[in-house]
């Protein structure tokens, strides 16, 4: 595995819920007016703008951000901020800077190019809308085999690698803490567990802290916890 940010001071992003939130994170997620426009979200997400090369969102996230293909996340009932903050992650950054979200082996994400026409303004109005959709086509847990190894590592970590609870900054029933950590219940496990190895990588650096937690994460643990999160209400 590649290490990477090592000496970043470990608080989890999946902290047990004895552990303190520290304020600054949240800080850093709630980025941008409280304010989006729903309607200019909605109609960004439902229909792009070919003219500026925005695509539709809709056709790879499903109506109103419940996807029906694993490869591409559920993003309804995301908190406004977090989505925010993940369009802002898939850009080059000042600079000229690489994306701190890349895909499998450090190369460009598909995400970058769908994000890249977008204004400060499209990504604060489409999260926004999104924000506000319900779930309603969860995914579900799939491998009863995966159930026991996974309740363990979601509600109490691996103590003895330094893995904190996923719950504790994730919450018991996956539903995540609105502006600092994303919803995980219902959200497809290939995705999730996809990402657990980009942020074990290196190559997903937008959560300094998950790629410490991924580190220590073999990918037997990775599966289950992924599978065991995508069944949670």
């Amino acid at each position: 595995m590649k290490r990477v940010l090592s000496r970043v001071v470990f608080a989890s992003g999946l902290m047990l819920g004895v552990f303190v939130v520290s304020p600054s994170l949240a800080a850093d997620a709630a980025a941008g007016p409280a304010k989006p426009d729903m309607v200019k979200g909605a109609q960004l997400y439902e229909q792009g703008d070919l003219a500026r090369g925005v695509v539709a969102c809709v056709s790879c996230h499903g109506t109103g951000g419940n996807s029906t293909i694993p490869a591409n996340p559920n993003l309804a009932a995301q908190s406004h901020e977090y989505l925010y903050k993940q369009l802002v992650s898939f850009r080059p950054r000042e600079g000229g800077a690489a994306p701190t979200r890349k895909a499998a082996e450090g190369g460009p994400s598909v995400m970058s190019a769908m994000a890249g026409p977008l204004t400060e303004a499209d990504m604060l109005n489409v999260a926004g809308y999104l924000s506000q959709q319900k779930l309603t086509q969860p995914a579900t847990a799939s491998n009863e085999k995966l159930v026991e190894r996974g309740q363990k590592i979601w509600r109490a970590g691996i103590p003895e690698r330094n893995v904190p609870a996923c719950a504790g900054c994730h919450s018991p029933n996956g539903a995540g803490i609105p502006a600092q950590f994303p919803r995980l219940g219902g959200q497809w496990s290939s995705y999730i567990e996809d990402q657990l190895k980009l942020f074990r990588a290196g190559h997903r650096a937008n959560g300094p802290m998950m790629v410490q937690i991924a580190d220590r994460m073999s990918d037997p643990d990775i599966k289950a916890v992924s599978d065991y999160a995508a069944g949670l209400r």
